[in-house]
């Protein structure tokens, strides 16, 4: 029997996190229980959704249906941007626990930055929620520099993770430097830039060289950063095998250096009008 991989911990402001993760956008009911309890069969043990993914209930089920204890998975899920007052907060947290049915929450992030709410009395819950053991972990997601320096200050428990869109079309150093000077990891979604990734020729012939896919590549130069976790999303478990399929080899320092020189001007893919911050 071959033995199983696990992805490696990032260690972030008192968190331990698995490196390695499922994106659960757009996936519902059996899908999303199906494809959660085949990423725990495989070794995958974070498992990422959000309220707006309206998918709690179905992950809640595809994880208590997998043969892993409670205690071996981390659960993250996200605050929407419309419910960031204080009491809505607690109310949503209280809720998605409910739907998840996993005991507490691991993380629980702000999905959307708001400029309109004082990030002090939305932060203000997301501790008291910590305190009362409904989230072990508090993080945000989509915030830029100024931001971040905003939320450390307000918040009176440590920030773990900063979750953003992160590829080799979209440079991220700015970020990257802000986070690990203050102990924050960086969780990079959309991390395939929506497939295009694919066609490129540099990351195909680095993929070649190591006898990979382009998405594998990808997805190693990610984790291979200091402190950068990945949560590609798919439907089909055999995409989901070849994506975690990424700790049996690893990057050179010059193929990691031409992948960084990729980023474009125009290479973000999400940037919703109604919830875009300022981006760095």
């Amino acid at each position: 029997m071959t033995e199983k991989i696990f992805a490696p911990l990032v260690a972030c402001n008192g968190a331990e996190v698995p490196s390695f993760g499922l994106g659960t956008w757009q996936l519902r009911d059996r899908t999303a229980r199906t494809m959660v309890e085949s990423a725990l069969d495989l070794g995958i043990r974070h498992i990422d959704t959000a309220r707006l993914y309206d998918n709690e209930r179905a992950i809640g089920e595809g994880i208590r249906n997998a043969s892993v204890g409670r205690e071996h998975i981390f659960v993250t899920t996200k605050i929407p941007p419309d419910l960031l007052a204080a009491d809505s907060v607690t109310r949503t947290a209280e809720a998605a626990l409910m739907d998840l049915g996993t005991g507490y929450i691991d993380l629980l992030l702000i999905h959307w930055p708001r400029r309109d709410i004082p990030l002090k009395k939305t932060l203000g819950a997301f501790v008291s929620l910590k305190r009362r053991g409904i989230i072990r972990h508090i993080g945000l997601s989509n915030f830029p520099v100024a931001l971040l320096e905003e939320a450390i200050s307000v918040c009176d428990e440590p920030i773990v993770t900063n979750q953003v869109e992160y590829h080799p079309y979209l440079a991220q150093q700015k970020l990257l430097e802000a986070w690990r000077r203050h102990g924050i990891s960086l969780t990079a979604y959309c991390p395939l830039a929506r497939g295009r990734v694919a066609g490129d020729p540099l990351i195909n012939k680095i993929a070649r060289r190591h006898g990979k896919t382009a998405a594998q590549v990808t997805l190693r130069w990610l984790v291979q950063q200091p402190g950068v976790i990945v949560i590609p999303r798919t439907s089909n478990k055999a995409r989901l095998i070849e994506n975690f399929s990424i700790f049996d080899f690893t990057l050179a320092a010059a193929e990691m250096s031409a992948m960084s020189q990729l980023a474009v001007a125009k290479g973000r893919q999400v940037n919703p009008a109604d919830w875009a911050p300022a981006w760095d």
